[in-house]
């Protein structure tokens, strides 16, 4: 026999008075619950419909409104980013993105988150639960997120912080058969010292118990909750076992360690501080005084798991917010909010009031008494068979008196509007409207006048949306804090976004130096720095993307945005690709501009050289002519000059016959005149 362990006892009885505490929220959370499947009437209003031989079937305005703003609400998916508080962190604080994008991937974070919302909306509380699987990735572990059901999570009532990070405590309570907690806990199915299985000694539920309060209401339409369907098991499977994770907050001691000589400083827990003295030059500078030790008590959740009366493990989280993240819908200053259909369940019974108002009033219209005088009939049954057939022939007395119908008041048209006002008043406590549904009866004549009318429609829901911001914020923080602790190996994160892009960044890479093969650095390491952690600035809310579409399209017209900015907001899948083709289509474009440029170029210089060849042998041409004209101008000079020389000689020597003839005139004068004389 397994003997009871006093600190199962403790976490046993405080989630005992927790949950006591709590039950009054169960009924009304239940009760939202049972609203939104639908089933509005408990057994006695269903009965009392009956007599007034009227069906049981509401008509439910809840279910489409809280659908609707779950739509809204979770229309784009969130994403965690992390943020360096130096420059100097931008690369490692990019590790750290990648990082907490593959545990929100592999996490199933849109399909969770979706899930966190319907609590939210429906029942008032959410719950994002960070832990660590350690059977992932072939037994390294990986950090993980996912949601757990309300109704299994106790709080301190004492809390009175929206987060309740005020409170001593939070328990998460696990009922699982006999086969489901061997499945999770081999270890409970070895004997024991006398030969039986351990888990034969542990404390055991009835099968009445469930975390799961049971509906009040009568369940329309077949639908099966847990509260129902713990009841489908029989036999030796039906053993169940509560197993509690109790979380609450203690004391860790860490250690400032400053090196007196650089100055530098780091925070060390018990481990590494054992680690850091059990080297022996350290422990010399120590009792030296050049290191300087300062211890500091932080905050940090113990985690223990128990069953029964056993302790399965217990462990201190390297965090300080609980594990157990809250969604708080309408909070009231306790762990206790309220819900969105808590808010409209009084108008949704006076819908239905006012719909069974309505039909009975259709049926006294449709189906007219018939009063006769007391004894002019002889068989009221035979009547009343014979009223039925459209063809009788009924006598009576007439002495008697005459049958006569007792004509209804007719119904106010006022009466016939107070559904329409109802349900208009259920869509404006939830934030949603008609032209957001889709009604185009209900949106203005204009693409603009919609758009515009979308935008004011959301703001409600952005309100709440920002609160639910704050604790993704929270769950990140969570993430963020137990990342760092337990991926202190050498792993790759791969993140392969819908264009087929792979982000890919490996942490805790040592890298040696190749000729000592000392260590000279750790790449990545996470243990270093410190980071804010943060959701993206991107609302989750839904868009006209045809309207953005168009503000895009015009500001990349104007050039006051690029393309790349312009394709994100299109359906376009291949973005990426798109780009490059784009990018490889401009760079042709350029390519085939300065080709055009440099032909442009030779053409004119062709032109040119085509100009100047033909005013060269324009040239040369006239150069020809000008050398003829000067062969014959040579030739004409030397002929002319030829013919001035023979007429030259010729006028000489006939001038030298003139002369000669005249000296012989002259000497036969003188003789003549010496003669004389």
């Amino acid at each position: 026999m397994i003997e009871q362990d006093k600190r199962a006892q403790e976490i046993k009885e405080r989630y005992d008075k927790w949950y006591n505490a709590r039950s009054e929220w169960d009924v009304q959370a239940r009760e939202d619950i049972d609203f939104y499947l639908g089933n509005h009437f408990t057994d006695k209003e269903a009965a009392a419909l009956a007599e007034r031989n009227q069906m049981g079937l509401p008509i439910d305005r809840l279910y489409a409104a809280i659908e609707q703003f779950k739509a809204i609400i979770t229309s784009k998916p969130p994403k965690f980013s992390a943020v360096g508080r130096e420059d100097s962190d931008v690369r490692l604080a990019n590790v750290w993105k990648t990082i907490l994008e593959y545990i929100w991937d592999n996490s199933d974070g849109d399909e969770v988150f979706k899930q966190v919302i319907h609590d939210f909306s429906v029942a008032g509380l959410g719950y994002f639960y960070g832990y660590i699987d350690p059977e992932d990735d072939y037994g390294r572990g990986e950090v993980k997120f996912t949601y757990v059901d309300p109704f299994r999570v106790v709080v301190d009532p004492n809390s009175r912080n929206k987060w309740f990070d005020d409170a001593c405590g939070m328990q998460l309570s696990t009922i699982l058969t006999r086969m489901q907690l061997l499945d999770n806990y081999p270890m409970l199915g070895e004997p024991d010292e006398e030969g039986n299985a351990l888990i034969d000694s542990i404390e055991n539920l009835g099968m009445a118990d469930e975390d799961y309060p049971s509906s009040q209401n009568r369940h329309e339409g077949g639908s099966i909750t847990p509260d129902r369907a713990k009841d489908y098991d029989w036999g030796e499977n039906a053993e169940k076992y509560r197993i509690i994770e109790d979380f609450r907050k203690v004391k860790v001691p860490f250690y400032r360690v400053a090196d007196m000589q650089s100055g530098t400083e780091k925070i060390l827990d018990d481990k590494g501080l054992q680690m850091l003295l059990a080297d022996n030059n350290t422990q010399e500078a120590f009792d030296n005084g050049q290191f300087d030790i300062v211890e500091v008590q932080q905050t940090r959740i113990k985690c223990t798991c128990v069953v029964g009366q056993v302790v399965l493990y217990e462990k201190v989280l390297d965090t300080n917010i609980f594990p157990l993240v809250p969604v708080p819908n309408i909070w009231t200053n306790t762990p206790y909010p309220m819900s969105d259909v808590r808010k409209n369940k009084g108008f949704q019974r006076f819908l239905n009031k006012v719909m069974s108002l309505i039909t009975s009033h259709a049926q006294a219209s449709s189906g007219l008494k018939l009063l006769i005088p007391q004894g002019s009939v002889q068989d009221i049954e035979e009547l009343e068979r014979d009223w039925a057939n459209p063809n009788a022939t009924i006598e009576y007395d007439a002495s008697f008196g005459e049958p006569h119908f007792p004509s209804p008041q007719p119904l106010a048209g006022s009466i016939l509007q107070l559904p329409q006002m109802v349900e208009h008043y259920i869509d404006l406590n939830i934030g949603i409207f008609e032209m957001q549904q889709g009604n185009a009866e209900a949106s203005p004549k204009t693409s603009s006048g919609t758009m515009m009318m979308e935008d004011f429609g959301q703001r409600r829901s952005k309100s709440k949306l920002r609160d639910v911001e704050a604790s993704l914020k929270r769950l990140g923080k969570l993430i963020y804090h137990l990342a760092k602790s337990h991926y202190d190996f050498k792993k790759t994160f791969r993140i392969v976004q819908p264009n087929n892009d792979i982000t890919e960044y490996t942490i805790n890479k040592k890298l040696y130096d190749d000729k000592t093969k000392e260590l000279q650095t750790i790449e990545n390491n996470l243990s270093v720095g410190t980071f804010d952690i943060r959701i993206i600035g991107n609302s989750t809310m839904p868009s006209n993307k045809w309207g953005e579409w168009n503000v895009y399209m015009e500001a990349f017209q104007a050039g006051l945005i690029d393309k790349v900015e312009a394709l994100k907001k299109t359906e376009i899948f291949d973005k990426a690709g798109v780009l490059e083709r784009t990018d490889q289509v401009t760079q042709l474009q350029k390519q085939l501009q300065q080709a055009q440029k440099q032909i442009k170029k030779l053409g004119g210089d062709l032109q040119t050289a085509h100009r100047e060849s033909v005013q060269s042998r324009k040239q040369v041409e006239v150069a020809k002519f000008q050398g003829k004209l000067k062969e014959q101008e040579y030739d004409s000079k030397t002929r002319n000059k030829t013919s001035i020389d023979k007429l030259s000689n010729a006028v000489k020597l006939e001038s030298e016959k003139l002369r000669l003839a005249t000296d012989a005139e002259k000497k036969r004068s003188q003789a003549r005149k010496t003669e004389k004389s």
